[in-house]
């Protein structure tokens, strides 16, 4: 037995309604965790990219300003 089967003779509000309130119940802290950590790690790479790109902008500015440096050095 199929489950179109099962769900072909239940009312409308039983499956737009209450089969997902009953998964969100169920599954509610699994899905809390993922999302949770989906933001977590997009923030942490956002925060990444953001100091690197911090810490390059410094180096450029230092070693264009300062009169001793060659570009040979690196």
């Amino acid at each position: 037995m199929a489950v179109q089967e099962v769900l072909s003779g239940m009312p409308w509000w039983v499956k737009w309604v209450a089969i997902p309130l009953i998964a969100i119940v169920v599954f509610g802290g699994l899905i809390a965790t993922v999302i949770g950590f989906v933001i977590g790690l997009l923030f942490k790479v956002l925060l990444f990219a953001a100091l690197v790109g911090g810490l390059v902008y410094l180096v450029r500015k230092f070693k264009g300003s300062s009169a001793n440096s060659s570009h040979s050095e690196w």
